[in-house]
């Protein structure tokens, strides 16, 4: 079998093709890196909540630190994107745990001492959205200088399998234990200490190459290349549209709604609810798992968008199911779909996107997934009323399937894909960094 060790030319054990990536000493600093910032990540997300409510704050409180983080983001995004593009990745990333050190250490600090109040955290939260909006694109980006071609589904589903057991499994699990035995203000000092294990990483790295760009160019030149780069751009056009539509008609359901169908509908609790979500969450890092053992797929649009649209079907069950089980199996193909695509996705635009624009399109990507996520949210509630929240979730799960097929025929993404072909294998075994 393919994913199975073979031995190379070279008489050198073959890893398995997930853990291919794993042979370039530079992806595994990032790996390790990436692995202990979601970590530390995981952390903070369950540290502020508690820290809000030790500072007897209730939902409006940390409603305008979650805004205040979700606004440093948004409005830092398509920046970050100009920085991955015109900056060395490796020192935007540098950068960005420094700023994540500083934030969680204050933070921390203030929590033990006695002297935080709300209006830190709020800013405090602003500074690490904003950090994040940059380092997404410099992740993005770097990947492709760092591996070969046909390495890199196998190095997006290592990110796709870290990012639920880290950031949303072990990170507030840990979190939890530390908030319930301490102050809040320890799990933030040593989030912060882990953000530095993560930095340690990078500053490990050697310095990967640089796509040098046009001289002279403003940042507002740059991003209008960027924008001009997506709308001449069919595949990338379609696919964007498609999850600008599949986010507002999903995302507002799954977050807002689904307490309410596993109260109502099953007769569920907390826990209950936390079993569904979890369901999710395991879908999608068996999702990652699986695809990176795959190599491309030949029809990968059309493939990748099925996914998302068609493997949102599911959620039609938890509108009409009186069983719990079935509400977590529901979410668990939702969950297992939906990262499957994503890493086909990531892949795509490391393949497809010229080196000197990836990382303003992988800013674009990001801020098309954030924009309408809190209108869905916002509307889901009023429709849940309208509608009834079942009639909310069969609608969630029939909508996005009619979009996918619109996406992929209004667009002709079957001719796109045949016309450019990803699944050949590459022969190459240097790295693009090693090459350089």
């Amino acid at each position: 079998m393919d994913d199975m060790p073979e031995e190379a030319a070279d008489g050198r054990l073959r890893l398995p093709r997930p853990l291919r990536p794993f042979r370039h000493r530079e992806y595994r600093l990032l790996a390790t890196s990436m692995a202990a910032s979601l970590f530390a990540s995981g952390l903070w997300l369950v540290a502020i909540v508690y820290q809000v409510i030790a500072l007897d704050g209730g939902p409006s409180e940390l409603s305008v630190v979650a805004a205040a983080s979700s606004v440093g983001l948004l409005v830092s995004v398509l920046i970050g994107g100009v920085a991955a593009d015109r900056l060395p990745k490796r020192a935007v990333m540098i950068a960005v745990e420094a700023v994540r050190i500083a934030s969680a250490g204050t933070a921390g600090v203030l929590g033990v001492t006695g002297a935080l109040q709300l209006w830190h955290l709020a800013v405090i939260a602003f500074v690490v959205g904003a950090a994040e909006a940059f380092f997404y694109p410099a992740y993005s980006a770097i990947l492709p200088t760092l591996l070969p071609p046909d390495e890199l589904l196998a190095a997006n589903g290592v990110e796709g399998t870290l990012r639920p057991i880290a950031q949303q499994a072990l990170g507030p699990a840990l979190a939890g234990v530390l908030v319930g035995a301490f102050v809040p203000g320890i799990s933030l000092l040593l989030a912060a200490g882990i953000y530095a294990l993560a930095l340690v990483a990078l500053l490990a790295m050697r310095t990967a190459p640089v796509t040098p760009m046009e001289a002279g160019n403003s940042v507002l030149a740059d991003l209008v290349e960027g924008f001009r780069y997506l709308f001449r751009t069919g595949w990338l056009f379609a696919t964007l549209a498609f999850a600008t539509l599949y986010v507002l008609v999903l995302i507002g359901p799954i977050e807002v709604l689904l307490p309410f169908a596993v109260r109502d509908q099953v007769g569920g609790g907390a826990s209950s609810f936390a079993l569904v979500l979890g369901a999710f969450g395991i879908g999608g890092a068996v999702g990652s798992i699986v695809v990176s053992s795959w190599r491309l797929p030949r029809r990968y649009l059309t493939a990748m968008i099925l996914l998302w649209g068609a493997g949102a079907a599911p959620l039609v069950l938890i509108g009409v199911t009186r069983h719990l089980w079935v509400m977590a199996a529901a979410t668990f193909v939702v969950g297992f779909t939906g990262a499957v695509a994503t890493v086909i996705w990531g892949t795509l635009l490391q393949r497809r996107v010229p080196p000197h624009l990836l990382g303003r399109v992988s800013s674009l990507d990001f801020f098309v997934s954030l924009a309408l996520m809190p209108v869905s949210m916002a509307l889901a509630g009023p429709v849940g009323e309208w509608l009834g929240v079942p009639m909310t979730f069969v609608l969630a799960g029939a909508v996005p399937v009619f979009l996918a097929v619109a996406a992929i025929v209004g667009w002709r993404l079957p001719a796109d894909e045949i016309a450019h072909p990803l699944d050949a294998p590459v022969t190459q075994s240097n790295t693009p960094a090693e090459k350089a």
